[in-house]
């Protein structure tokens, strides 16, 4: 499936930095998001040109340049920026101001972290991907958002489930007032997986979900929906069907707009999620 403006996610290309922000939380006043792309950065070679990390061998001139960039587009100060240390686990990190700038403009005092989550205004969250699942939170009573990276790893360990207990416990968070986003990430069409993968699956889902999930191609070959695992995930951990979203954007289809590990065969920049509350 090639990505086209659609009800679930929009291409804004009027900045600098081109960046895809989401219908679903448009309306919602008190925050800002996007999700970035591969253009509109100054990185060369493999990296061309919007990437985000730091530890792919870059220049980091060139990475400070590309945040700076993408900060001024979506509307946030890259001092401001809070990023993760993934490691495909299910950590979550309450963040608060005396985090800003970790991971960007300065180094990070925590490693193994797969989610962010706050209440405080004027922090942004940031997570990174090329193929995985950005998890977007959004709890509209108590104004927290949370941000989590969830590979075919973290989804089987329900990261989704994991930060909205997170939550629960540092903001009173009812998983039926919050807004949830499944964004940019490998579609099913894209992503084959070997026989123990899909046992993972087949042992965490039960067997009405797993039809959503897997489709067995047979030779011990799987094709994998992380998106509809998600779903089922946020379904379980109560929140309402009709407050999930889910962008169906593939970055292995879009690899000319998006960074996407399969599609290059991990010769790639990385893309990143941002949501904040505003100040």
């Amino acid at each position: 499936m090639i990505f086209q403006n659609n009800e679930y996610a929009v291409l804004n290309t009027d900045k600098i930095a081109p960046f895809i922000t989401f219908p679903c939380f448009s309306h919602i006043d008190f925050i800002r998001h996007g999700f970035s792309t591969r253009l509109g950065g100054v990185s060369s070679g493999i990296y061309e040109s919007m990437n985000l990390g730091y530890s792919n061998g870059d220049d980091s001139d060139n990475v400070m340049a590309n945040y700076k960039r993408i900060s001024e587009s979506i509307g946030f100060l890259t001092e401001n920026i809070v990023t993760t240390d993934q490691v495909h686990n299910t950590e979550v990190r309450l963040v608060t101001a005396k985090d800003k700038g970790k991971g960007v403009i300065k180094k990070r005092d925590y490693k193994g972290i797969d989610g962010l989550i706050t209440n405080e205004p004027g922090i942004t969250l940031a997570t990174y991907y090329a193929d995985c699942v950005p998890l977007y939170f959004v709890d509209m009573k108590n104004k927290a958002i949370g941000l989590s990276h969830s590979g075919w790893r973290g989804t089987v360990k329900r990261m989704g489930k994991v930060t909205l207990k997170a939550m629960k416990q540092n903001f009173n968070t009812n998983p039926e007032d919050v807004i949830a986003l499944i964004g940019p990430s490998i579609c099913m069409d894209c992503y084959e997986v070997s026989e123990d993968v899909a046992e993972a699956f087949e042992k965490e889902f039960n067997s009405e979900q797993i039809k959503d999930i897997l489709l067995d191609k047979g030779n011990g070959k799987y094709q994998l929906n992380l998106w509809q695992a998600n779903r089922h995930i946020f379904l379980d951990a109560g929140i309402k069907e009709e407050n999930i979203h889910i962008s169906s954007v593939c970055t292995s289809c879009n690899s000319d707009l998006l960074f996407s590990h399969r599609a290059t065969k991990g010769k790639r920049g990385t893309l990143a999620a941002f949501l904040m509350i505003k100040e």
